[in-house]
This record gives C-alpha cells, structure tokens and sequence, in this order.
C-alpha cells in the first residue's frame, strides 16, 4: 500500500469508532479510498455493506476513481460511495410512503423554494425573503421542527419566519415536494419513527466512512449517528483547522462531540503534508495557534525550505490588481511557468473583477468558478421543469414555470384565479386546470388554452409509462418546438444554439443514466437524481486549460496550486466585516489557513491601502492575521517607489517579451 505509519493505522484500525484527524495536504482521501479495499479485502466486508459519504459530487466521483483503480473488475460491486444528500434520498425513496408522500415526488431547488416563499411571504406582508429562507434552512440543519420554531421565537422576527417555515413545509407537501436540507432532516425523522426501518438501514450499511467530518451540521451528525448505531463502525476524516461553512450549518463541534458520544473513540493524527514546503506549513501552524484545539496537530514536509513567503503592500485595489498580473507575467516569461500554476485566491466574489479586467488586458487566460451553475440555465430548468410535472403532476412550482414557456397566452390575471380556485379546493394547479367549476369561473378561449396544455402533459404521462425516457424527452421537446422558439426569443442564432446545446446535453446525460440503469430508472427517478448533480462538475475541459484560477477561499478547499496569491488580506475583507466576534474571528482564521495551505510552492500576501468603496476612498489597516505569521519565513517587498509609468513600462515589456516567447 505504501503508506506512512499513521496512513496504515488508520486504514487497518477495526474494533472501536475512528476519528482521523487529517492536516492540508496530508492524504486523506487516499487513506478513505485504502480502507474501503482493506475492509473488503482483509476484514471481508461486503461492498454492498460499506458507504463512503462525503459532500460534494466531484469529492465522490474522485473517490469513486480512485477506488476503481484499487480494486479488481467486480470486487467493489454494490459499493456506495455518495453525497449525503445522495444517501438521504436513497433512504427516501425506499421509505418514501411512510413519510406520507407519494412517488414521483419532486426535490426543489433553491429558486423554486424561493419562488414558494414569495408567494408566502406576500400573504404574511413579510419582508426579507432571502433572510427566512436562510433561517429556514439552519433550522432543519440544527433538526429544529416548525413547532420547535415556534416555541423558541423571541421576537416578531423570529416568530414571523416560524409562521413562514410552518406555511412553507406545509405548502411543499402539499406539491408532493421536498428541499436539499429535507433529504437530511426526512431521514432522520423516518428513523426516530420507526426503529423497524432503522434496523434495517444499520443491517444494509455495515461500516461507514465519513470525509470532511468538520463540515456536518447538526442533522448530518445525528442521521450518521443513527445509521452507526451502538456498534459505532465507522471512520470520521476530518480535520477542525479547515471547518469554513459555520454559515451554512457546518459544526466542527461535531469532532468534539464524537467523543462524548464514543468514549471508545480512537484518534489518528496525519500531520504528514505532501503538498506544501517548510515555510508554508510552518506559517500555517503558527497562524493557527492562535484559535484554541481540542487535539494539536503539527503539519510537516520533506518538501524542503521553500521560498520566503512574499508580503506585497499595494496603494490601491487597482495597484494590488496591476502587481498581482505583473509578478504573474514575470514569472511566466523567466521561470517558463503554465499559467495553469497560478491561483488567485480572495475573501467575497466581488474582489475578482479588477483582476478579471487586468488579466485580460494583459491577453492572459484564466478561469473565474463560481460562475452560473449548468441547472441555472435557463433551458435546463425548462426542460427539467417539464419533466418534474410529468413525474408529478401535484409540483405547483413546475407548472407554473412551464404553462407559458413557450407562450400559450394563458395570463397572470388567470393564474392568480387559478391559484384562488386550487387553494379554495385544497388542490394542485395542474388539478385546478381540469376541473369544470373553474373552466366557469373564465372565458372559453382561456379554458380551451388550458385544456389543450393539460389534455397534451396527459398524454405524454400515459406514453411515458411504455416510451424510456431520453426519447421522452426529445418527443416533448420536438412538440413543444422549443428549438424555434430559442431562436425567436434569442439575441442571435449563436446564443440559441449554444441554449439548444445544453438541451441536448440533458438528453444525452439521461441516456447514459437510462443505459447504466440498465433501462430501469423511470422518468421521476432520473429528474430526482439529475437535481443532484451539477453538470458542470462533469466538465473535465476546464482542468485541461491552461489558464490561471480565480476563486473565492471557501470554493479553493481541497484543491491545490503551485503558486498562490492571497489577496485582500486587509482587516474587513479577511477577517470579514461581518465576522468579528470570537468564533467568527476563529473561523476567519481558519479561512486564511485553508488560502496559505493551498500554495504548494510559492505563496504571495498582497493587501490594499486604501480602497474605495460606493464613491469613497476609506484607508484600510493590514490584516490582524499577518502579525501572526513567522517574520523569518516572511519577505516584504521592496519599499521602494516605482512610479506607474514604470510599472506600466515592465508590464507592456512582459507581455511583448511572452508574445515573443509564444511566436517562437
């Protein structure tokens, strides 16, 4: 196997619950990945009894990889190795009457869930919307149920938004629906009702094995803690310096917890890096010190010294952009570096435009994530939204995102009475639509509209029983003649056909669903998986460009880079504005770790003097975090003054010296 010692113990440790505390960089996927084979090989678990859970598709799929590699053709059959929301909806869909929903039921995303709020909110004179869905979405993090939510309000606010969660669950229901956090919170509830089914989901999945335990709200601590039952089989890899999403639930208490729940626990620390040099790390350790630890850990390297880390105080946000996309050309043209090398990492989306602006003044590729997700698009929710309501007529959000796409000239004031009408007779939209005591209450071109629209969903339900479903969804679309009506509502016949493209790219991701299925998986099942996944995690060209990375410090978790630049590193940008309390210091702290942790090689600190802000120019103080960094592994830059005509000069000189470089 080749691993170190505390690698091995990890992977061969059986008998009592584990907690691997994994530094940055020090191999921890590979050890998840190990022990899967060890347990099937030496400890003769049976795949179907193991599930590795962590939480992001990419984060399975790279496991799913490196699994397949190890094991033999077959050996790792019925293996799971899935996100927790793809566990959840596993163990909803098995049990899903139970809970008292019906099949075909429907997972909403963000916007549709926001669309539900609005709707309520308006009835409740509500106001930030935006602010009780966030609230909504920690309660069932923190397994808070409306009734609880209720109970614990201390003001109007809070009570307001209990009201809206107890109207919300209510209404989703009501659509046969479910939410991202429901997958978690459905579960959890399904097993404290009934220890039946309990039983036979701890009798199903054997040994767990938990990635980025530091990241588990308080939901996903206790449906693990259920599935592990008394025996507590299970491996939880974590590591409490990089807990960075406290603001979507995330708990690194939860490590802590461990304990108190196991006192049988046993810790493994891998303090090994195999990313970083000496300076970095070191860096690293000390800055981290400064947050209080239930377990120390000490990452090292065999990677040598490595270079000093470079300070670069900068005038202005236009002056930090300008040396950033400098020092970039600059090591490109001496050193031969890929461009592909370079990160540059920063606190809030915002601060990548100035550095968007010089990169490509200076001609140099790069690569911005965070950008609109592939299930944002437009055409995709159109098409999925049609599938949704052929799976499930009861999916209000479905309907009304489809009854005038393309145009039907079915108008708002008939959907507001039409909602009137569904609401008074406790039904859905859809229902609502057929019924002759509403084909009353409008006018009979209105009511043919709509009988023609629901008289055609029927007949495309009824052939969806006996048609698999990629040529279902190439009939609907042939018949709706959504590619036409692309072309009239687009700009140019380009943006259609690229629209058009990631229609198609639906239908061929349901054929090989529909394939690897073996032709099994009905329409409502590929519609439940594909809200999921996001596509644009499965686009492998992205990694294969030669361009520098733009991203914020959360989305950099995981990944690595030969040369970083930290960017920002002012107080009110990193550490945060918002986030100056104790813990919210803590976690800021832990998000300048997971930056200096990323670098491989060479880490660049850049901060702003001055920035202006809505027309102001405010001065800025350094970040408190760089007077806890080791001053003999840093290096400020020279302090003396070259004037941006200069800079300017060496820059234009860069990028004639690359276009030549390019042209030989």
């Amino acid at each position: 196997m080749n691993l170190n010692p505390e690698q091995q113990a990890a992977v061969t440790h059986l008998g009592s619950p584990l907690l691997v505390l994994a530094g940055a960089g020090s191999g921890k996927t590979r050890v998840i990945t190990e022990k899967i084979v060890w347990l099937i090989r030496h400890a003769h678990y049976d795949p179907k009894s193991i599930a590795a859970i962590t939480f992001t598709n990419k984060a399975a799929r790279e496991m799913q990889e490196r699994a397949g590699k190890l094991l033999q053709a077959g050996e790792g059959k019925g293996l799971t190795i899935s996100t927790f929301h793809t566990l959840g909806l596993s163990i909803f869909k098995s049990e899903v009457k139970r809970l008292g929903y019906k099949n075909g039921f429907s997972i909403l995303d963000a916007q549709d869930s926001q669309s539900v709020l609005v709707e309520l909110a308006e009835q409740f004179a509500a106001g930030d919307v935006d602010r009780i869905r966030g609230a909504i979405s920690r309660w069932k993090n923190d397994f808070i149920s409306p009734e609880q939510a209720l109970n614990q309000a201390i003001n109007e606010d809070e009570l307001l938004a209990a009201k809206l969660y107890e109207q919300y669950q209510r209404q989703i229901k009501a659509y046969n629906a479910v939410d991202f956090d429901d997958l978690i919170v459905l579960p959890v509830q399904l097993f404290q009702q009934y220890p039946e089914v309990l039983q036979k989901w701890q009798n199903r999945l054997r040994y767990l094995l938990v990635d980025e335990y530091q990241d588990t709200n308080a939901c996903q601590y206790q449906l693990v803690k259920q599935l592990a039952g008394i025996r507590g089989a299970f491996t939880a890899v974590g590591d409490d310096d990089q807990s960075i999403y406290a603001w979507r639930g995330a708990r690194p208490e939860n490590i802590a917890q461990l304990q108190r729940d196991y006192p049988t626990l046993h810790v493994v620390k891998l303090e090994q890096n195999y990313r970083s040099t000496k300076r970095i790390l070191e860096s690293a350790n000390q800055l981290i010190s400064n947050n209080p630890h239930l377990f120390e850990k000490q990452l090292w390297s065999t990677l040598g010294e490595g270079e000093p880390i470079l300070i670069m105080p900068c005038r202005t946000a236009d002056h930090e952009a300008q040396m950033i996309v400098g020092e970039i050309l600059k090591r490109r043209f001496k050193d031969r570096i890929p461009f592909k090398n370079f990160a540059i990492l920063y606190r809030s989306n915002h601060q990548s435009r100035l550095f968007e602006k010089y990169l490509r003044e200076g001609q140099i590729p790069y690569k911005l994530t965070g950008g609109t997700s592939f299930f944002e698009r437009t055409e995709v929710k159109d098409t999925l939204a049609y599938l949704r309501l052929l799976s499930n007529p009861d999916d209000d959000t479905a309907f009304l995102r489809v009854i005038n796409t393309p145009r039907r000239e079915i108008g708002t004031s008939t959907l507001e009475k039409l909602g009137e009408y569904a609401h008074q007779r406790q039904v859905s939209l859809f229902t609502a639509a057929q019924e002759m005591g509403f084909a009353e209450r409008v006018g009979a071109k209105t009511s043919e509209r709509l009988d023609n629209f629901t008289g055609w969903v029927n007949q495309l339900r009824r052939d969806a029983d006996h048609t698999p479903p990629p040529e279902m969804v190439k009939r609907l679309m042939g018949e709706l003649r959504y590619e036409d009506w692309l072309h009239e509502s687009s700009n140019s016949p380009k943006i259609a056909e690229k629209r058009m493209g990631n229609v198609e790219e639906v239908v061929q991701w349901m054929d090989k669903l529909y394939a690897d299925g073996a032709g099994k998986e009905s329409i409502s099942e590929m519609v439940a998986h594909m809200s999921l996944v996001d596509l644009l995690e499965r686009n492998s060209e992205e990694a294969e460009q030669d361009a520098v990375t733009l991203m914020t410090l959360h989305a950099a978790k995981g990944l690595e880079f030969p040369q970083v630049f930290l960017v920002g590193m002012e107080d009110d940008t990193l550490p945060h504005l918002n986030s100056q309390d104790a813990q919210g210091i803590q976690e800021e702290r832990r998000l300048a770790y997971v930056g200096i942790t990323r670098a491989q090689q060479h880490l660049t600190i850049s901060y702003a003097k001055t920035r202006t802000k809505y027309g102001e120019t405010e001065t800025c103080d350094p970040s408190r975090f760089l007077d806890e960094l080791p001053p003999e592994h840093i290096e400020w830059q020279d302090k003396k003054v070259i004037t941006p005509e200069q800079r300017q000069a060496t820059t234009s000189a860069y990028v004639a010296s690359l276009t030549a470089l390019l042209g030989d």
